[in-house]
């Protein structure tokens, strides 16, 4: 295996985390904002009632996404495996 090659497995593996990490970093993001606008808005000042919301959100993010990730995640696998049988 060359530079390239290495390079090329290393932006794929980038891609992959950004897939499979995406979804969830959104959701919380999204969750996030949300409820600290709600909090602004109403003048509830706790630390804590951000996690709740946060957790179940990207909760069901996660159980909706498994297929897309699974099927990410088996098809980088597939390539690493190519790669090695065919020596690089």
């Amino acid at each position: 295996m060359d530079a390239f090659h290495a390079a090329e497995f290393g932006r794929a593996a980038v891609m992959l985390v950004l897939t499979v990490a995406g979804p969830m970093l959104m959701t919380g993001l999204i969750v996030g904002v949300a409820v600290s606008l709600f909090q602004a808005l109403t003048q509830l000042q706790e630390g804590t009632i951000t996690f709740v919301p946060k957790l179940l959100a990207i909760g069901a993010v996660l159980i909706v996404s498994l297929p897309m990730i699974g099927k990410a995640m088996a098809g980088f696998m597939v390539r690493i495996a190519d790669a090695i049988v065919v020596g690089g």
